[in-house]
């Protein structure tokens, strides 16, 4: 496996196309020492990013929900991601954009004199989850809880919110599993470290509100699909103590795409009918 910082190809950066290795920034830049930055994470199937046009109008309005306004259209990253993916000779990968602010006159918390960066880079990668994509992933319960809309900007896709998803996805990983549930901080049922989650019980899916995290691209659009289907979708506040009483359960994303869930804590899940419909069925839309 390559490192990250040590491969061969291009990655677009601020209006160009530059060597791989030579991607870097300053080391005071701010988004290093006050997480200011937003990114995008998108998939290319068969030549075509899914969705990537939502995703780009979803970076800008995360840079605007930042104080940090993006210099360029939905339209200009849409062309960057293409050009990077061309100069790759990409036809299926992973996409990642991300914007912040760079280095400048400020390098205090306030960093309005400094200029706002974006970078787009593509690998191959494939299931995000591994042999647990087909076998239903396991869940730890996260320690640490999804803050209030009162604290954070829980529309946008900001780097600095992901700090408790890594360190709670490494403490899952140690005890085996592969990712973590968090709850929000009222308790109730939210999402997973860079997933939403959805429980099926007698038929109808159940599934959190997104009014307190980040309301996926992917998460919208299986939500539509189950509609156009004929399934009953419950978006609402979910106990913990529901989740005894759900048969399947599955977890959306574009890295994650839809992923059984077979186990969190101490609570089990069938790889169903359901599940595995939503997962066929997403396949062939995203490759369509």
């Amino acid at each position: 496996m390559l490192a990250y910082d040590d491969r061969d190809g291009k990655i677009w950066m601020n209006g160009e196309l530059v060597d791989w290795r030579d991607a870097k920034v300053h080391v005071l830049t701010h988004a290093m020492h006050y997480a200011s930055s937003v990114f995008e994470g998108e998939r290319c199937y068969d030549g075509k990013i899914f969705k990537g046009h939502e995703h780009s109008l979803r970076l800008i309005e995360s840079g605007r929900l930042l104080d940090m306004p993006i210099p360029y259209s939905a339209e200009d990253i849409d062309a960057a991601k293409e050009a990077v993916l061309e100069a790759n000779g990409f036809d299926n990968a992973y996409v990642r954009v991300v914007a912040w602010r760079g280095s400048g006159l400020d390098m205090g918390v306030s960093a309005a004199r400094n200029p706002v960066c974006m970078a787009v880079a593509a690998w191959e990668w494939g299931s995000y989850y591994g042999d647990a994509k087909w076998q239903g992933a396991k869940l730890d319960v996260a320690k640490w809880k999804r803050p209030s809309p009162e604290t954070i900007p829980t529309a946008a896709k900001a780097a600095g919110l992901y700090m408790i998803c890594t360190m709670s996805k490494h403490a899952a990983e140690a005890k085996g599993c592969s990712d973590a549930l968090f709850m929000d901080w009222e308790g109730y049922v939210a999402e997973a470290t860079g997933a939403n989650i959805f429980f099926v019980r007698d038929g109808e899916i159940h599934t959190p509100m997104a009014d307190r995290f980040l309301n996926g691209i992917t998460r919208q659009t299986i939500i539509e699909m189950l509609r156009d289907k004929g399934y009953t979708v419950h978006e609402r506040r979910i106990l913990p103590d529901e989740l005894e009483s759900f048969q399947e359960c599955w977890l959306t994303g574009t890295a994650a795409e839809v992923t059984p869930v077979g186990q969190i804590g101490d609570w089990h899940f069938q790889v169903g009918q359901i599940t595995r419909d939503v997962a066929a069925s997403y396949e062939a839309l995203v490759r369509a």
